[in-house]
């Protein structure tokens, strides 16, 4: 399965014995599963069957399924036999409107709005019946659906790994930015002390030097936040390429890479180093809002 999006969509038909059943699928980004299914009142009981089978295929995300079923014509027998129906009907409303001294305005537009009439012309559909036409629509629309995540779910992963390869990128810019940081902090630290002690003919004493660079070096030491961030990507990078679904690790590991990534920055006192911080979190920020898209 592997990287597959939230979003997709799928439409499938299906007709035998007279019946045409016709299921539109939808799904949309959703932290947990979650399907809505509008069916007919009268195969309400299908709900059940329909979440198992949207269950089976999807992991994640909001699936909305609206199941249409249509019976064709009634026969032309059985419209003979509701035509006598229609005619004793007739003939005992003109009876009492003629004993009610009521006009007899009755017309043919006036048949259809009769739901007995019309309710005597439906057909009686059994639960078998209708499930034998249901289900290969919604086995053809979910088969579209999963498709269609699969499909963007694709473009999804090479635009994360694209992202992650510019994250490490900027990463070792900062691996390599490190060391230079301990010198220079000396070198300024020289430069200042030895401006103060100047002024009072004294010279700088070189191991209170070393043991102040130390201290400096010691406290802006970034080596394991380094080393966790490649531990991340290595994981990212292993996810993306497997074939379970990974949305939600994903998303844990955006977190605890943003965790370091922010702890580098507050530790290294360093402008260059805080530029490149920066733009590490705005690139991270684009593959978290990817990744709230996919399962």
């Amino acid at each position: 399965m592997g990287v597959v999006s939230m979003t997709g969509f799928g439409r499938g038909e299906s007709a035998a014995n007279g019946l045409r059943a016709v299921v539109e699928m939808s799904s949309v980004n959703r932290k947990q599963f979650d399907c809505q299914t509008t069916l007919p009142r009268s195969l309400a009981g299908f709900d059940a069957r329909v979440q198992t089978a949207v269950k089976t295929a999807v992991c994640r995300g909001h699936v909305k399924t609206v199941i249409t079923l249509v019976a064709e014509a009634a026969s032309a027998d059985a419209a003979c036999i509701d035509l006598a129906k229609w005619g004793a009907r007739v003939a005992a409303v003109r009876a009492a409107a003629m004993a009610l001294g009521l006009p007899d305005d009755l017309s043919a537009s006036s048949l259809l709005n009769s739901s007995d009439c019309v309710a005597a012309t439906e057909r009686t559909i059994s639960a078998d019946e209708a499930w034998a036409v249901i289900e290969p629509a919604l086995g053809r629309a979910l088969d579209q659906l999963v498709e269609m995540r699969r499909r963007e779910g694709d473009a999804i992963r090479a635009d994360i790994c694209a992202r992650f390869a510019g994250l490490r990128g900027v990463a070792a810019e900062i691996a390599a930015r490190a060391p230079e940081i301990p010198r220079q902090y000396r070198d300024t630290l020289r430069i200042r002390i030895n401006d103060l002690l100047a002024i009072q003919g004294q010279l700088i004493d070189e191991q209170i030097l070393a043991r102040e660079v130390a201290l400096f070096a010691d406290r802006c030491d970034i080596s394991e936040e380094l080393n966790r961030l490649a531990s991340h990507f290595d994981q990212a990078d292993g996810f993306l390429a497997g074939s379970e679904p990974c949305g939600r690790t994903l998303d844990f590991l955006c977190q605890e890479i943003f965790r370091e990534i922010n702890t580098v920055g507050s530790k290294a006192n360093d402008a260059a180093i805080t530029r490149a911080v920066i733009a590490f979190k705005t690139s991270l920020e684009a593959v978290r809002e990817q990744v709230q898209n996919i399962e």
